[in-house]
Formats: structure tokens, C-alpha cells, sequence
């Protein structure tokens, strides 16, 4: 086979594995926001405020992305893996139904490296700085209505 021909061969092959793992991502995605409204909205008419569902979504994926991770991630702390079930269950579906899950992973694997300090760090950072970064937003765009 003549270099260009390998190269050309290479170059599709890469191109045609980030189709696939978008399409994974995207049908994951599209099932994870269906979950996550499904969920959310029974839980909340059940209980009557809307900050239960959420809670719910969050709880139930923090716990399905740990099982996740124990399932499909090789021992040694690696955070994700390139394979189709991950791009799939993890990146796709829980990425979509609550990103609660992959914070608690990040901080869970930072605590299993013994990086406590770290790991408190990225709770503090996350809480302080997401909920004024949301605060942010809205004013923002209170201040443009």
C-alpha cells in the first residue's frame, strides 16, 4: 500500500472513530435528559417541591456513576475510558443527567490518590464559585431584562 494510501486509511479511520463516539455521546446524551426530566418531574409532584426531583437526579447519578466506574474502569485510579460503553453510559447518559455524578467522581478519585486537601479544595471551589458564577448569570441577565 503506498504511504498516501496508508495515511489517507489512518486519517479516515481516526475521523470515522470521533463520528462514532459523538453519535455514542449524542444518543447517551438524549436518553441521560429524558431520564433526568422523567425523574425529576415524579419526584417532584410526589414530594411537592421541585428541589427534591433535582435531588434525586443528582443523588441516583452520583451512585450510578460510581457503579459505572467500578464496572468499567481498570483499578489504579484512570477517571474515564475511551471505550463505547463509558462514551455511552457515562459521557452520554449520566453526563446528561446530572454532571452532580462526575464531580463526585473527580473528588472520590482525588480522595482514593490520598489528595484530601485537594479534594477539599474542588468541593469548596465547585459549591463557592458555581453557585456565585450562577448567581452571576442571573443578575446578569435580570440587569438585561
Amino acid at each position: 500500500m503506498p504511504l498516501d494510501s496508508a495515511m489517507e486509511s489512518a486519517s479516515t479511520r481516526a475521523m470515522m472513530s470521533g463520528v462514532v463516539a459523538i453519535v455514542t455521546v449524542g444518543a447517551g446524551g438524549a436518553v441521560g435528559a429524558v431520564l433526568r426530566h422523567e425523574v425529576a418531574r415524579r419526584v417532584t409532584v410526589r414530594l411537592g417541591h421541585g428541589t427534591f426531583g433535582i435531588f434525586a437526579v443528582n443523588f441516583t447519578g452520583s451512585f450510578l456513576i460510581g457503579m459505572m466506574a467500578g464496572w468499567l474502569l481498570p483499578t489504579g485510579g484512570a477517571t474515564s475510558s475511551p471505550g463505547v460503553p463509558w462514551l455511552l453510559l457515562v459521557t452520554g447518559v449520566l453526563g446528561s443527567y446530572t454532571t452532580v455524578s462526575s464531580f463526585s467522581l473527580q473528588t472520590l478519585t482525588l480522595l482514593r490518590e490520598g489528595k484530601a486537601g485537594a479534594a477539599i479544595l474542588n468541593i469548596a471551589a465547585s459549591m463557592v464559585l458555581c453557585i456565585s458564577a450562577t448567581a452571576a448569570g442571573f443578575a446578569l441577565m435580570m440587569g438585561l431584562a
